[in-house]
């Protein structure tokens, strides 16, 4: 079977890793050689640039310097693990990817979406996710979880209303790509959602299969 890109994306606590770890799972039960990472980082450069764009004391970085900095991180981020991955026929799961930027750059910030697809077409070329799940949370019980987590960094330390526009982007491009977006109710139990995901997952492989 011909590797895939699969991306997984969401607001705030909406319990990305314990679920990445599980299609993980899942995946390398199917005997798939998987290489898991994420976004902004994945590489050495990358994650330097994440650390630029997270760290909580970089408040005056604009808005647009921060949609630079992450097209940077995936440019290299592409280069040197992605393209290389699926190139090698390995399946590759990425916690966020470009929908993030559409997201939190686009809908939170307010960049113009034209402006962020040009870097993305300049950046990615034809390049994009095979499957995107997207867990999906009342902003309120996300941000709950998250501050329970960690302290904030820069990102999370907006307010509700910026997450707000995030989650209304999420669900707005999951409407318009419903071929390649599933999402996922992640207010429910663990056990609940990771059955949710497991069901997608089986039906993708299904559709892989025949094709």
């Amino acid at each position: 079977m011909q590797a895939k890109f699969i991306t997984v994306e969401g607001g705030e606590g909406v319990g990305k890793s314990s679920n990445i770890a599980f299609i993980l799972s899942y995946l390398k039960n199917k005997n798939l050689d998987v290489v898991s990472t994420r976004e902004p980082g994945g590489t050495e450069l990358s994650e330097k640039i994440r650390d630029l764009l997270l760290d909580a004391k970089n408040k005056s970085m604009i808005s647009d310097a921060e949609l630079l900095l992450m097209f940077a991180a995936r440019a290299q981020h592409i280069a040197e693990l992605i393209k290389p991955s699926l190139a090698q026929n390995k399946w590759v799961l990425c916690d966020r990817f470009t929908d993030a930027t559409y997201a939190y750059q686009g809908g939170g910030r307010g960049i113009p979406m034209q402006r962020i697809a040009v870097l993305e077409d300049w950046v990615q070329g034809d390049l994009r996710p095979d499957l995107t799940i997207l867990l999906d949370l009342p902003i309120e019980i996300g941000r709950q979880r998250a501050s329970e987590r960690s302290e904030p960094d820069r990102i999370e330390q907006e307010k509700n209303h910026f997450f707000e526009a995030v989650r209304q982007c999420y669900l707005q491009m999951a409407a318009d790509f419903p071929e390649r977006y599933r999402v996922i109710d992640a207010s429910q139990t663990l056990e609940q959602v990771q059955k949710d995901i497991a069901v997608v997952l089986d039906e993708y492989f299904q559709t892989c299969q025949k094709q």
